[in-house]
């Protein structure tokens, strides 16, 4: 008789840098920060695109380690249940 894996989640609270919009959100242990990344910005109704066009790019701070996450970073080995998340937006300098 074969067990069933239960598919953990995690629930961590994301927020964009003002903390006006925030969400608690389920996230899967298997994805990457970039992943995750797309639908999390669409969630938060933040601005994917600039007055000019030009895409946004928002960067995920963990505020327990108290620094940002990379895009290849698997969520279950840096995140834990209850974390906060605050997106910032990724600024170029002309």
């Amino acid at each position: 008789m074969g067990q069933a894996m239960a598919v953990e989640e995690l629930r961590v609270t994301a927020s964009d840098v003002t903390g006006q919009r925030s969400r608690q959100v389920r996230v899967s242990p298997e994805a990457t920060v970039g992943e995750w990344m797309g639908g999390l910005v669409g969630g938060l109704g933040l601005k994917t695109r600039d007055t000019m066009g030009n895409p946004y790019a928002y960067r995920p701070r963990l505020e327990r380690e108290g620094r940002h996450l990379n895009a290849g970073e698997i969520l279950g080995e840096v995140l834990r249940d209850g974390d906060q998340v605050v997106l910032h937006p990724n600024v170029n300098a002309g």
